[in-house]
């Protein structure tokens, strides 16, 4: 056996950095309580959710990885309770601008950063106007309690980043994420179909999924969301073990043996029977091989 405790947490998130990060720090240290391990926080919680507007002040929010304040401080925690935490935050470097994860692992150190790979654009969410498109390619990290692999919000609509993360070896899949209504039509509810896509990816790679989303309602100017919240934790079927509400924050501890999980993989087959010869109208936009001269 080889046990993991993993927490999905969600919680609201205002316009003070410094009150953002100790809520954020409250919740990873009651999860640590409770046993969890590796410990989840939503999509970009240092501040509200800037990317509803094209707004050039918030540009100011983006930091480098070394001077970004939640970093700094949850090094710290990570090595008092000896906890693994994915940091979502807004990267700086040089003239460019990233949607960015640091893997803190259990001793303190920064193992490592991925820069989200799928930008959406669209009413209450413009984070083309914010972020270049990722350069890292999918990424995963061998932990002290697991190889993990992390996706970052709109990453989490495509099977393509979960399946490469699983052939990279990743025993579980962790997705910060800040979604929630529609701006220009509130008649939309998108929040089964945002779980849907997910456990699709934990059954189609027998691989347990978390996600941590976000709550509460967020304005600017003549936009706003209501964020949804429903944080949950997926079993290796595709089955939800855990899911929090719309509206309280808190969070979520499920356990989860690893060497169960892989023979089980093993078993039944997926990744032996793969025909990578077959998928390479994957590496094509319209469905149709190029001819190269």
């Amino acid at each position: 056996m080889r046990n993991v405790k993993v927490a999905a947490t969600q919680m609201h998130c205002s316009g003070s950095i410094d009150e953002n990060i100790e809520k954020a720090d409250v919740l990873v240290r009651e999860a640590a309580n409770k046993g969890a391990q590796i410990i989840l926080l939503q999509e970009l919680f240092e501040t509200p959710y800037f990317c509803q507007k094209e707004k050039s002040d918030y540009y100011c929010y983006a930091t480098e990885l070394e001077g970004n304040r939640a970093i700094r401080h949850f090094k710290q925690v990570a090595k008092a309770l000896q906890v693994v935490l994915p940091i979502s935050f807004y990267e700086k470097k040089n003239q460019a601008r990233y949607n960015s994860i640091a893997v803190i692992d259990a001793d303190g150190e920064v193992l490592g950063k991925y820069r989200k790979s799928h930008i959406p654009a669209g009413p209450g969410y413009e984070e083309k106007y914010y972020f270049n498109p990722g350069d890292t390619g999918f990424k995963v990290w061998n932990t002290r309690y697991a190889k993990i692999g992390v996706g970052v919000c709109w990453d989490q609509w495509y099977p393509e980043a979960a399946r490469c993360m699983a052939l990279m070896g990743a025993e579980l899949l962790f997705y910060p994420t800040a979604i929630g209504s529609e701006p220009q039509d509130g008649s939309i509810d998108s929040k089964d179909h945002w779980q849907t896509c997910m456990l699709g990816h934990a059954a189609a790679n027998l691989i347990p999924v978390v996600a941590s989303n976000r709550i509460g309602v967020e304005e600017d100017e003549d936009s706003r969301i209501s964020f949804y919240g429903s944080s949950f934790i997926a079993g290796p079927q595709g089955n939800k073990v855990a899911e929090a509400n719309r509206t309280d924050e808190g969070l979520l501890v499920v356990e989860f043996d690893l060497e169960l999980l892989e023979a089980q993989r093993l078993e039944w087959g997926i990744f032996r029977d793969r025909r990578p010869d077959l998928y390479s109208l994957l590496t094509s936009y319209d469905g149709e091989l190029s001819i190269k001269s």
